[in-house]
């Protein structure tokens, strides 16, 4: 399974003064399995592109594949592509809408043509995946923490047993607990359910932590899609984009000023301390 973008482009406002690039010809794939940050500027296209992925936008040219069909050919099922690939936008808790947690959670399931029990059994497996206990089943979820809502939210998802997982933003507004326990829960669900996870972030301290690749958009266009040490290697083609590395890579790149033999490429605290060690001789 895998998903696959061909000369992705989108126009606002097409043939009209106002017109501008969302997307401009974007190609790509994404294997199964992958675990990928997409990072970008506000207004640099991340948003409008992961929303071409279950055809929630229609490209004004290119295409999308998913599993080798063309999702936005004539008769083609968008809506079950949908539980196959899904979306948790950003601030994912405004969407909570239902009297308590778990009918809020069972939603997606029943909208699929699952029974009662069927729903309620996929709820309580994403719940209990996402770290909500029994104990919140029938609270109201307007009543949970800002770190819960999302996650009963992203739960809501997770019931509808999802092959791609694209989430944008996921962390935003968090304090740094959530922030944490939220990477966490992510990278978690990606090691045991085996599913692709895309995800949308403006940190590169948080992707370098969990992606295995790391795309990123600049002004409509790609600039680079690849594994994050190796597109941490363009320290100041990223800062001309309005971009930093991780700060760990910072320090390593003034360690090695100062005449310590460290790999450049250092993104994540463990990779520094394990350059650290090695100098060392411990």
């Amino acid at each position: 399974m895998s998903i696959r973008a061909e000369h992705l482009t989108h126009l606002y406002s097409p043939g009209t003064a106002f017109e501008s690039y969302a997307l401009k010809d974007i190609s790509f794939e994404i294997a199964d399995g992958s675990f990928v940050a997409v990072i970008g500027h506000t207004g640099s296209g991340k948003s409008t592109l992961i929303q071409h992925l279950n055809g929630l936008y229609r490209p004004t040219s290119g295409t999308v594949y998913y599993n080798g069909e063309d999702i936005f050919a004539e008769g083609y099922d968008l809506k079950a592509l949908r539980t196959k690939i899904g979306l948790v936008f950003q601030y994912p808790e405004y969407q909570l809408f239902e009297e308590d947690v778990i009918t809020d959670v069972m939603f997606g399931p029943k909208n699929m043509g699952l029974s009662d029990d069927e729903a309620r059994a996929r709820a309580k497996k994403a719940l209990m995946q996402v770290g909500i206990g029994e104990s919140l089943y029938k609270r109201s979820p307007f009543d949970l923490s800002g770190g819960q809502k999302r996650r009963v939210a992203i739960a809501g998802v997770l019931a509808m047993d999802p092959e791609v997982l694209i989430l944008d933003e996921p962390t935003a507004g968090l304090d740094p607990r959530g922030r944490e326990e939220t990477l966490a829960m992510l990278e978690e669900l990606h090691s045991e359910r085996k599913i692709t996870v895309i995800l949308v972030s403006h940190s590169m301290d948080d992707v370098a932590e969990c992606a295995d690749m790391l795309m990123v958009l600049k002004d409509a266009e790609l600039k680079f899609f690849d594994r994050p040490k190796e597109v941490f290697r363009h320290v100041e083609e990223l800062e001309s984009y309005g971009l930093a590395v991780p700060e760990i890579t910072y320090l390593a790149h003034d360690l090695i000023k100062a005449g310590l033999d460290i790999d450049p490429t250092v993104s994540t605290v463990s990779e520094a301390k394990a350059e650290l060690l090695k100098l060392l001789k411990w």
